[in-house]
C-alpha cells in the first residue's frame, strides 16, 4: 500500500501543473489581446476618418491657437514694406529720366533759380537734394558739396530705416511662434494629465497647435529675412547710382560767380549782431553785460 501512493499522486501533482500553466498562458494572451469593442471600433474609426473632409486653411489657423493673429498682422505688415520698398528702391523711382533730363538742360543753360523752382515742384529724391544743394550755391563749394552728400546720407537712411522692419519681422516672428509652442506644450500636457492617453484627439489637436504656431512663425520669418538682404543691396546700388547722377550735376559749377547769390527760397534767420546795428551804445550794453 504504501509503493501506491507516490505513483497515484504524482500524475495528479503533473495535471494540476499543467492545468495551472494553461490557465497562465490563456490568461496572459487575454491581456495583450484587445477587447472586442476596440476591434469593432476600429473599422468604425477608420471609416469615419476616410469619411472626414481633409482640413481646410482656415482650419488650420484656428487651430494655430491666438498666436496667429499676431502672425497674420506681421506677414501683412512684411508685403507691404516689401512693395513699398521695391518701389523706392528702383533708381528709376528715385532719380525719373524725366527730371534727370529737365534738370540737365536748366543747368546747361545757368537757369540754377529754374532748376530749383522744378526741383520744388516735383516729388522724387533727385528733386529733393537738387534743391537743397542749390539752395547753399552762395555759400560756395565746400558747403554746397556738405548739403548735397548730407542729403544723400539722410535719403539713404529713411530709405534703410524702412528695410529694417523687415529684419524687426524676421525676428520677431519666430519668438512669436516660439510663444505658441510653448502654450501649446501647456495645453498638451494638461490633457495628457487629465485625460490620458486614452482620448488622443485632445492630445492631438495640443500638437497640432504647437506644430502650426512654430511654422506660421517661420513661414513669415524666411522671406522677411530674404526680401531684407536683396532690398539692402537693391538700395546700396541705386543710391550709387542716384549720387552719381547729382554730383554729375554740380561738377564744374562756377562758384566764383555765384557767390552770395540767393538761388532758393529758404529763410535766413542770421542778421547782423544788434550791438553792431546798434553803434557804441550797443557796444557798451555788450561789454557790461
Amino acid at each position: 500500500m504504501q509503493s501506491i501512493a507516490p505513483l497515484t499522486s504524482s500524475p495528479l501533482k503533473s495535471m494540476f501543473r499543467l492545468g495551472l500553466c494553461a490557465a497562465l498562458l490563456f490568461g496572459n494572451l487575454a491581456l495583450f489581446a484587445p477587447p472586442a469593442n476596440a476591434q469593432e471600433a476600429a473599422p468604425t474609426t477608420e471609416a469615419a476618418a476616410a469619411a472626414k473632409p481633409p482640413a481646410t486653411l482656415m482650419d488650420k489657423f484656428h487651430h494655430g491657437g491666438w498666436v496667429m493673429y499676431p502672425i497674420t498682422l506681421c506677414s501683412v505688415a512684411m508685403v507691404w514694406l516689401v512693395v513699398d520698398l521695391w518701389m523706392r528702391t528702383a533708381i528709376k523711382k528715385m532719380a525719373p529720366p524725366p527730371h534727370v533730363a529737365q534738370i540737365q538742360d536748366l543747368f546747361r543753360a545757368g537757369d540754377y533759380v529754374g532748376a530749383y523752382q522744378f526741383a520744388k515742384g516735383n516729388q522724387s529724391y533727385l528733386c529733393d537734394i537738387t534743391r537743397v544743394a542749390l539752395s547753399y550755391l552762395g555759400d560756395g563749394h565746400d558747403a554746397t558739396e556738405e548739403a548735397l552728400f548730407s542729403e544723400l546720407n539722410k535719403t539713404n537712411a529713411a530709405i534703410q530705416t524702412r528695410i529694417n522692419y523687415l529684419s524687426v519681422i524676421g525676428v520677431c516672428t519666430p519668438m512669436i511662434g516660439l510663444t505658441g509652442t510653448v502654450t501649446g506644450m501647456m495645453s498638451a500636457f494638461e490633457t495628457l494629465g487629465t485625460s490620458g492617453v486614452g482620448d488622443p484627439s485632445k492630445l492631438s489637436a495640443a500638437i497640432g497647435e504647437v506644430l502650426i504656431a512654430t511654422a506660421s512663425g517661420l513661414f513669415i520669418a524666411v522671406p522677411a529675412f530674404m526680401f531684407f538682404y536683396f532690398l539692402r543691396n537693391r538700395l546700396q546700388g541705386s543710391m550709387h547710382k542716384l549720387q552719381e547722377v547729382v554730383t554729375s550735376l554740380f561738377r564744374k559749377m562756377p562758384y566764383a560767380h555765384l557767390k552770395d547769390a540767393h538761388v532758393g527760397e529758404e529763410e535766413f534767420f542770421a542778421a547782423v549782431p544788434n550791438w553792431v546795428a546798434g553803434g557804441a551804445e550797443g557796444a557798451v550794453e555788450v561789454a557790461s553785460a
